[in-house]
C-alpha cells in the first residue's frame, strides 16, 4: 500500500475542493526510514480510523493506549500536555551535555 496517502489526499481534494496533503508521520516523529513497526502501527491507526467512521464516531481520533488502538474525543486528546518522565529527560540532557563537551554544537 505504499503511497496510498498521496492517492487519498488527491481524492479528498477532488471530492471536497479543499487542499489536502499527506504526511508520513513515522519519518517526522522518529526520523529516518520507517521501520516494520512504523508500517504496522500506521496500518493499525488507519484501520482504527476506518472503524470509527463505520461506527459514526466523528470528532474523535485513533490513539494508542498500551498496545490497543482506541478512539478518544479530540477534546480529550488536547486537554492537557503530556509530560516527559524526568528520568528520561535527565538521560537526554546528559547525553547532549557529553556531545557538546566534545565540541559538537547541539541546538
Amino acid at each position: 500500500m505504499g503511497g496510498i496517502g498521496s492517492v487519498l489526499a488527491q481524492e479528498i481534494e477532488k471530492r471536497t475542493g479543499f487542499e489536502s496533503r499527506s504526511v508520513v508521520l513515522g519519518h517526522i516523529q522518529r526520523g529516518g526510514s520507517p521501520s516494520a513497526f512504523d508500517r504496522v502501527l500506521a496500518t493499525r491507526y488507519g484501520l482504527g480510523a476506518i472503524d470509527m467512521v463505520h461506527r459514526g464516531e466523528f470528532g474523535k481520533m485513533a490513539a494508542l493506549r498500551g498496545n490497543k488502538i482506541i478512539s478518544i474525543p479530540l477534546a480529550e486528546a488536547i486537554a492537557s500536555n503530556r509530560k516527559v518522565d524526568k528520568e528520561i529527560l535527565d538521560a537526554a540532557t546528559g547525553i547532549l551535555d557529553k556531545i557538546e563537551d566534545k565540541g559538537v554544537k547541539v541546538s
